[in-house]
This record gives structure tokens, C-alpha cells and sequence, in this order.
């Protein structure tokens, strides 16, 4: 069996295996990823919660002295780059569509819709991926801090592997059907036991297949 699929297996043990369900409207979720740009999922909500009570659409966002806009989502940090990319964003889907909707990318072919979001401004490989798989359900991996960290503990790709890099590498790595729930898996297995700063190793379920731990443990860690 493969690396990944003991992988795989094994956090389905920890953890079960998540089934897709949609998440957020596709605009709601563009906007919410774009918000959690480094910053804490807590922060992010709290910026996405206030636009969402400050502005009764987007398009009333869209139309909003950039002043407000700021205001509504300073909690999630970086506003001053974050709001302009909003209201850039909102003004292209209604000079492309007269509507604030993303609703065009369900029958693009996939390459196609990735290649159309990263050309909005702001959004990168996660942020595209995020949208298409969490609004979509179509098939993209999103690569965050805790899959890029996770990935290259476990050896999945090589240490030096940029996060922008690793999304087109998992994606050939993992099936398809399991994009979904692995991104989930390793995510809470990152935020619970493989942390960045002082990872929970004497607890973690993973230690036969996890390259950072057998280097820890391993006779020139003394």
C-alpha cells in the first residue's frame, strides 16, 4: 500500500471520513477566503460576520465608500489590501454577469473556472481551490498551513515544496474522491495534534509513516 493511502487510512481511523456538503453561497465563500488571508479562523469569521451585518448584499459592498468596507473587515488584518480586492472583485462579476454571482463556474470545465478565479485579484491556488471544492463540490485541493505542513512532515512532498507548488503535487498524489476529505482530515489533525510550534508527537496516531517524527526520534536527535 502506498504512503498516502496508509495515510489516508489511518486518519480515517482518527477521525472518520468527512462527506462533501456545500458550504457556503460560492460568493460567500470567495469573500470568506479572501478575509482569512493570514489571519486566525476566529478573526476571519468575526471581519465575514460584520460585512455580512454592516451591508445588506454585495453589491451594496460593492458600491460602499472603500472607508466602510475597511471598517466592516478590519478585524481580520491587512484591510487596507483586503478591501480594495473585495469591492475590484464585486465590480468584475457585475460588469461580467450584472449580478454578483459566481454561478458561470459550475458548467466551465475545470481548468477553466481555476484559470478564471486566479485571475481575480487577491485570489491565489488555495483561494480558487477553496472555492471550487467547499461551493462547488468540484474537484481542487485546497493547500493551507496546516496541509502544506502536514504534507511535508509526513513525506507526502519534499520539504523545500512551496505551498503553491504542492497543490498541483497532492492533487496528482491524492484520488480525486478523497480531496475532500483528506484536506479536512489533515487540517484537524494539524490544528489538534500536528502543531507548528510544539507538535503533540507522544500522542499523534501517525508516527509509523511520519518522516519529522522518525528524524525526532531517530539517533542523531541525541
Amino acid at each position: 500500500m502506498s504512503q498516502y493511502r496508509l495515510i489516508y487510512s489511518a486518519l480515517v481511523s482518527l477521525y472518520g471520513e468527512p462527506v462533501w456538503q456545500p458550504g457556503l453561497a460560492p460568493v460567500d465563500e470567495l469573500i470568506s477566503t479572501i478575509l482569512s488571508q493570514n489571519t486566525s479562523d476566529a478573526n476571519r469569521d468575526l471581519a465575514f460576520g460584520r460585512i455580512k451585518w454592516r451591508f445588506e448584499s454585495w453589491d451594496a459592498v460593492r458600491a460602499a465608500p472603500l472607508t466602510e468596507v475597511l471598517e466592516a473587515i478590519r478585524p481580520a488584518g491587512l484591510a487596507n489590501r483586503k478591501a480594495p480586492r473585495i469591492q475590484d472583485i464585486l465590480q468584475i462579476l457585475w460588469d461580467e454577469h450584472g449580478a454578483i454571482t459566481l454561478e458561470s463556474i459550475a458548467s466551465m470545465p475545470l481548468e477553466e473556472a481555476r484559470g478564471w478565479l486566479l485571475a481575480l485579484p487577491g485570489v491565489g491556488p488555495k483561494t480558487a481551490a477553496i472555492v471550487l471544492l467547499f461551493a462547488f463540490g468540484r474537484p481542487a485541493f485546497p493547500v493551507d498551513t496546516h496541509v502544506h505542513r502536514l504534507s511535508k512532515r509526513l513525506g507526502l512532498i519534499p520539504k523545500t515544496m512551496s505551498a503553491e507548488k504542492a497543490h498541483r503535487e497532492l492533487e496528482r498524489i491524492v484520488p480525486t474522491e478523497h480531496y475532500y476529505s483528506f484536506h479536512l482530515n489533515l487540517i484537524r489533525h494539524g490544528r489538534q495534534v500536528c502543531r507548528a510550534r510544539i507538535p503533540a508527537c507522544q500522542r499523534c496516531g501517525l508516527h509509523s509513516y511520519c518522516q519529522h517524527y522518525q528524524g525526532l526520534s531517530g539517533p542523531e536527535s541525541g
